[in-house]
């Protein structure tokens, strides 16, 4: 009679093998973790940029207002929003799309890579509204 295979239930060779597997992929899953956080955090200011440039579009858009209280109404929601930094580089300006006037608003922001830290112009959003009659 043939004896049954012999099962090893471990061996000294793979003694503490998990702790080393644990450490090595909770540093990886870490790393996942806060990458994906800070996309998060890119594609949140971007997204409030947007919108702020958008929102100050309109009021620059109204009647018997300017593109320059349109950018102001802009730096105003950026520094409530996100801060100071991200209004700094505002501008507003009427353009001709198909024979209509229409209200440009331009931010030029930081792009958070870490944290919200990042170059100085890496962030570049457009807002529009068309113009209305005096």
């Amino acid at each position: 009679m043939s004896a049954a295979p012999r099962r090893d239930t471990g061996s000294a060779v793979d003694t503490g093998s998990a702790v080393a597997e644990f450490a090595g992929v909770a540093g990886l899953l870490s790393l996942l973790f806060v990458a994906v956080l800070q996309l998060g955090l890119v594609l949140h200011v971007r997204a409030t940029a947007v919108d702020c440039a958008g929102e100050g579009a309109r009021a620059g858009a109204l009647a018997g207002s300017s593109p320059a209280a349109g950018a102001q109404r802009t730096r105003e929601l950026l520094t409530a929003s996100l801060s100071a930094r991200y209004a700094e580089d505002v501008s507003a300006r009427v353009v001709d799309v198909e024979g209509a006037p229409v209200v440009e608003v331009r931010v030029r922001a930081p792009l958070p890579l870490v944290a919200l830290l990042g170059p100085a112009r890496g962030l570049d959003v457009l807002g529009h509204a068309v113009q209305e009659p005096a």
